[in-house]
């Protein structure tokens, strides 16, 4: 049996096998798992948009992490995924070719959705040392893309024109959903302990991306972008993502996925590429 939960109930159809509680981790229940008799806790509960009021995504984000760990821990759990982010990395001038899980985490100042992922990364790791019996996986993982993306760069594109920040043009790295899929299933399975880098194979540059979406690029110099974006933002005639969200497609941050491909023996079936396709082609058909 599977235990579901959420703040509304599912609007698709769903397994008999599948029993759905409403419920927001905002709210601290910490006996709901333990009713349930759940073994496996799979943590996805996030505000995956840019938040105008931080104390409320920072309730959802960092202090709903703790209270589905406080149930985790009352109910004995064996198992406990949480998802994570690549952007915890940040977007930085000074990175490498690739990110390993042992770099540093340095999440963009001014970018909630990323800082807020370190805090609750922090959280599960307290919670794993805690609780050394119980098997803990961080997944960091790249934007995720697929016929039905919805994140901070898929909404970039579909406006009706796209930044270029002066003649940056980084290669990103997107992970396709039925991936996601695949690797939730096979930790699962696997059960592997620690931090693991998450990304399709290979790169897309950004100009690459625009190409496949058929959206123009204007190109400024940086400080005109940063100075627009964040007067746009502060005037909410845009509420994509503040200034410092375009270091994400000025910068590399890009990551080495050797340690997850070995610890559940995974080979992606999408590249960064091909995931971005898909999503590029569901939008163009739309």
């Amino acid at each position: 049996m599977i235990l579901a939960t959420d703040i509304r109930s599912p609007s698709i159809e769903y397994s008999s096998k599948v029993k759905f509680v409403p419920w927001g981790v905002s709210e601290n229940r910490p006996g709901i798992f333990a009713r349930h008799r759940v073994d496996t806790v799979i943590h996805l509960a996030y505000v995956l948009n840019p938040a105008r009021q931080e104390a409320r995504a920072r309730t959802v984000n960092v202090a709903g992490t703790e209270n589905a760990l406080q149930a985790s821990e009352q109910a004995g759990v064996r198992h406990v995924i949480y998802l994570s982010s690549t952007s915890v990395y940040g977007a930085h001038a000074d990175h490498p070719e690739l990110l390993s899980e042992t770099d540093a985490v340095r999440p963009l100042e001014g970018f909630q959705y990323s800082r807020d992922k370190v805090a609750a990364e922090s959280l599960v790791s307290e919670f794993a040392s805690r609780n050394p019996e119980v098997a803990v996986t961080i997944l960091r993982v790249c934007p995720v893309m697929g016929p039905n993306a919805d994140n901070f760069i898929a909404r970039a594109f579909r406006k009706p024109f796209l930044p270029g920040i002066g003649s940056a043009d980084p290669p990103m790295q997107f992970l396709h959903e039925d991936d996601l899929v695949r690797t939730l299933i096979r930790c699962l399975e696997r059960r592997p302990r620690g931090i693991y880098n998450v990304a399709g194979d290979g790169a897309i540059r950004w100009s690459e991306m625009v190409a496949m979406m058929n959206r123009p690029v204007i190109r400024l110099p940086a400080p005109i972008w940063y100075l627009l974006t964040s007067a746009a933002w502060h005037l909410r005639l845009q509420n994509d993502s503040p200034a410092c969200g375009l270091d994400f497609i000025r910068y590399r941050w890009t990551v080495n996925t050797d340690k997850i491909k070995s610890a559940i023996n995974i080979e992606f079936r999408h590249t960064s590429q091909s995931a971005w396709k898909s999503y590029a082609t569901a939008m163009n058909n739309h």
